[in-house]
């Protein structure tokens, strides 16, 4: 390819590479540039010791699109999902809660804490799949903008119609939900700490917030709108891990032609009158095309590659002031032998158990005592983890009889007090995290092999990610929807001509979905026929 294509890509993760291949697919030229030596971004598969692999930041598979796996061949390319056999593992002091996917079962589980949650629970599994269902739809439109033309008034039209479908008192409930918090929520349903703090985590998870913060329960709504395998809020794992996700997009990616750049950073996006016109990268080189589809965060393509002097004033005010913090802190393990929680028995229904989630976060009050300690001395010490451990259906990833784990913890704030650098306490902070497991796992400290760390501030660094935010900025009440990134500027076209935004930054935002980037490639490819770049 010469220097010049019909399309640039900012950045080769999930979203990038997504919008790539169906710009492809519409018969552009197009070139993918990436900052990091390998692609994939968030959806990324290291070994990261000696003979063991595992997913490094994103370690689940629920929100990805159906369409977005078949129009890109994903499983022809080598992506095979591995279904979890149930919900999640949930640690108390001195037992445990397990909720299988099969109702009654799950009832059977509930009741041993509360019949009386036990009983509401499947109206309360009815009512979310309901709303995933109605999210999901939502998350694959493209949301209308503020003071736009009839192409807004119509998809508002379109999806106000499908709220309008629901019954009345699921449009209650769902009013409730984009702007109750979590706890409220949870306190109306049940009545058991340990019901209302496995599902309280799914509304903080990578959401730096309070229990009671309005519009936590919203969260928990974006995390039940997959649907792997025909179950709303269903999580599978990727074989091989994450990064087999991305590398199964980028294979198909170079069937149709696109070429791929790593270790190719961009240092600015370029512009004639107003218009972009290429991107200059890092080390010098030029490449050029007039449409540049970005899969940054938002604060970085405003910010770093674009000065947000050249954007309208309204606009440069809000973008700096996006919210972007997520709070998250990231760890893998490589294990001698498979952790003993004290409650679960290593007989075939606990090694059941185990192939799911496995948390800690046994009440809401646990989860806001881990707020209160990031609020003050920036992490918590009796954190929220979410565990996994994929080698119990997926024995690729380490030597025979060992075993990888991923902990995805909360609260640890981007920014420490007193000075503080996350280089030179992350060790410590990684202790405080083993030490929290091994109160509920004797074995565990004694079998880990190897750990790979990494804090907020690895985060931002490594994927560019703003506040160490895993989402492109929070998914709050005024940055989700018609208000992502900001207020009339939701449609993927961003305040330069031919400058789009197709990274989690945009509707839907974060999560390893897709549709980002085949949202911003529609609006490309229609703008392309328009002849309006």
């Amino acid at each position: 390819m010469s220097n010049r294509t019909e399309a640039i890509v900012i950045g080769a993760g999930h979203n990038g590479l997504c919008c790539a291949a169906y710009l492809a697919r519409s018969g552009l030229t197009v070139r993918v540039l990436e900052r990091r030596g390998v692609v994939g971004g968030a959806a990324l598969t290291e070994e990261f010791h000696p003979g063991f692999r595992n997913s490094v930041f994103s370690y689940l598979v629920s929100l990805l699109d159906r369409s977005v796996m078949s129009d890109l061949e994903l499983e022809k390319h080598g992506l095979t999902l591995i279904n979890r056999p149930g919900g999640s593992l949930s640690l108390l002091p001195n037992d445990h809660m397990y909720l299988p996917r099969d109702t009654k079962a799950a009832q059977a589980a509930i009741a041993r804490f509360s019949k009386a949650d036990a009983e509401v629970y499947p109206a309360f599994e009815d009512m979310l799949e309901d709303m995933g269902e109605l999210v999901r739809g939502v998350a694959r439109e493209i949301p209308p903008n503020f003071d736009g033309g009839w192409g807004d008034v119509w998809r508002l039209i379109r999806q106000a119609n499908a709220f309008r479908r629901l019954s009345s008192e699921r449009q209650v409930e769902l009013s409730e939900l984009m702007t109750m918090s979590i706890g409220d929520l949870l306190d109306r349903w049940f009545e058991t700490d340990v019901v209302k703090g496995l599902y309280g985590f799914e509304g903080i998870i990578g959401n730096y917030a309070n229990a009671y913060t309005p519009g936590t329960a919203y969260v928990l709504l974006h995390h039940v709108f997959g649907d792997i395998d025909g179950r709303t809020g269903a999580w599978s794992y990727a074989k091989g891990g994450m990064g087999a996700i991305t590398q199964a997009m980028a294979s198909y990616c170079e069937s149709l032609g696109v070429e791929i750049l790593t270790d190719a950073g961009v240092a600015s996006v370029e512009m004639e009158e107003g218009e972009a016109r290429g991107v200059v990268l890092e080390d010098g080189r030029a490449f050029y095309a007039n449409v540049i589809a970005c899969n940054t965060h938002p604060k970085v393509l405003f910010g770093q590659l674009i000065d947000t002097a050249q954007t309208p004033a309204a606009f440069k005010h809000r973008i700096e002031a996006y919210q972007s913090e997520s709070a998250t802190f990231r760890m893998n393990v490589a294990l001698s032998e498979l952790p003993r929680f004290h409650s679960v028995d290593h007989d075939k229904s606990g090694l059941t158990a185990m192939q799911n989630t496995i948390d800690i976060c046994p009440s809401l009050d646990y989860m806001n005592c881990a707020y209160d300690e990031a609020k003050q001395q920036g992490w918590a010490t009796s954190p929220v983890i979410s565990m996994c451990i994929p080698t119990l259906v997926d024995d690729s990833l380490a030597p025979p009889g060992q075993h990888v784990m991923s902990l995805f913890c909360q609260h640890f704030r981007r920014h420490l007090p007193n000075d503080q650098s996350w280089d030179d306490i992350k060790e410590q902070v990684a202790d405080v995290v083993i030490d929290t497991v091994a109160k509920y796992s004797p074995n565990f400290r004694g079998a880990i092999l190897g750990r790979q760390i990494n804090s907020p501030l690895d985060i931002e660094r490594k994927l560019n990610m703003i506040g160490g935010d895993i989402f492109h900025g929070k998914l709050s009440l005024n940055q989700i929807f018609s208000l992502r990134p900001v207020g009339g500027y939701a449609d993927h076209r961003m305040p330069v001509k031919g400058v789009y935004l197709c990274g989690s930054g945009a509707h839907p935002g974060g999560g390893v979905s897709g549709l980002p980037g085949k949202n911003a490639a529609s609006v490309i490819i229609k703008d392309r026929k328009r002849g309006l770049v």
